[in-house]
């Protein structure tokens, strides 16, 4: 506006008309005032198309140079910031690095030696583990042969007891009938064939006459005379015998049975232990 109004001063009737200076002044200010026009309605134009949205291609470019530039200056912002990060590693980093290497440098005598004693515990526990084995098995077989030689013991004991029991109880028949004066009858029964049997056998502990005498009575019965007691004797000592022998069987079997108990139970136990050795 400004600019038109000098144009309005300057214009050439206010000049001389022969000065061609006063004219060309008086052009330049006309021109200038018709482009400030010109430019203040375009300024105009553009803030009112701003105003309706339709920005104008120019203003677009600039705001999208502005765009730009705020992202460019973000991300060399960011990237500083990681590179201040990195020269920041750089400089302390090396420091670290080396010492965790110098502290894995100590360590690896150390480590060595804990991996070959745990290569040698590993080795014991196998041997270990195989020992136990072994002796579990071995205990396991221990316990079966001693059932086996415990109940053949058993068997025998059983046996001779039973015939012991009867022998004995012959014995006593055969004493009582010949101290009531019934030899005769006495003869004639099984208790008489039990008491022939023992006579004529080798292993029953007596003397040789006390034999003869017996199997003498057994085999004629008449000659015998109560009075002397002979017989009776000798049935009463062959009585004794076999009741001291079979208290003596008797408690060698009751030791017998304790002693396989004991062995029974300790190697119970051993294959408890012996299992949880194996299984852990």
């Amino acid at each position: 506006l400004k600019l038109l109004r000098l144009s309005l001063i300057f214009r050439p009737t206010h000049c001389s008309q022969t000065s061609r200076a006063c004219l060309t002044m008086a052009r330049m200010v006309a021109q200038m005032g018709v482009l400030a026009l010109a430019a203040t309605q375009a300024w105009g134009a553009e803030q009112q198309a701003v105003a309706q949205g339709q920005m104008n291609p120019l203003r677009k470019v600039v705001s999208l140079l502005q765009s730009m530039q705020k992202r460019v200056t973000e991300e060399g912002e960011a990237e500083k910031e990681l590179y201040e990060k990195f020269m920041c590693y750089c400089t302390h980093g090396k420091s670290d690095l080396e010492k965790s290497v110098g502290d894995a440098e100590t360590k690896v005598p150390a480590v060595g030696s804990e991996i070959t004693a745990s290569e040698a515990s590993l080795e014991q526990a196998k041997a270990d583990l195989a020992g136990a084995q072994t002796d579990r098995s071995a205990a396991k077989e221990a316990m079966a042969q001693a059932t086996g030689i415990r109940e053949k013991e058993a068997a025998a004991f059983a046996s001779a007891k039973a015939e012991d029991d009867t022998n004995i109880a012959a014995i006593a028949k055969a004493v009582a009938s010949l101290e009531k004066g019934n030899a005769g009858s006495f003869l004639q029964t099984e208790s008489a064939q039990a008491i022939r049997n023992l006579a004529n056998n080798d292993k029953v502990d007596m003397t040789e006459s006390d034999r003869q005498d017996l199997v003498a009575f057994l085999s004629q019965g008449s000659g015998y005379a109560p009075q002397s007691g002979q017989i009776t004797g000798i049935l009463k000592e062959m009585g004794d015998t076999m009741a001291k022998e079979l208290a003596e069987d008797t408690a060698t079997e009751a030791a017998s049975i304790k002693t396989f108990s004991d062995l029974i139970a300790a190697k119970e136990k051993e294959v408890q232990a012996l299992t949880a050795t194996v299984e852990t």
